[in-house]
């Protein structure tokens, strides 16, 4: 079972995973979150970007934020698979070692790292 997120660090990503099925659905809860909690919202990639393995939309968030995102994020995720990592400035132990899940964990391309 993935790791639950906590609340480690002064800033936060999520990446909210789907594809061409869920579009809709990530884009309402996207579009929600944004406009519920006043965070800001990344574009709405239906590609691979970065290190991720699926489409996504990047959420950023603070520690003060923290607790609302992710309680609205699991509330409304209906199924759709959520990477929140810290953002420490670095990138590899951000998506590793300071990343937890809401679903079901994705294996990431590191090598963009590298």
């Amino acid at each position: 079972m993935p790791r639950r997120p906590e609340n480690l660090y002064p800033a936060y990503h999520a990446h909210v995973y789907f594809d061409e099925a869920s579009l809709d659905q990530a884009r309402a809860l996207c579009t929600g979150a944004g406009k519920t909690l006043s965070i800001t919202v990344g574009r709405i990639h239906s590609r691979n970007v970065g290190p991720h393995p699926h489409w996504s939309c990047q959420l950023s968030f603070n520690k003060e934020q923290f607790d609302k995102v992710i309680n609205y994020l699991e509330e409304h995720r209906h199924g759709l698979d959520i990477l929140v990592h810290g953002v420490t400035g670095d990138d590899l132990a951000d998506h590793t070692d300071h990343a937890a899940w809401l679903g079901e964990a994705s294996v990431l391309n590191l090598e963009v790292f590298q």
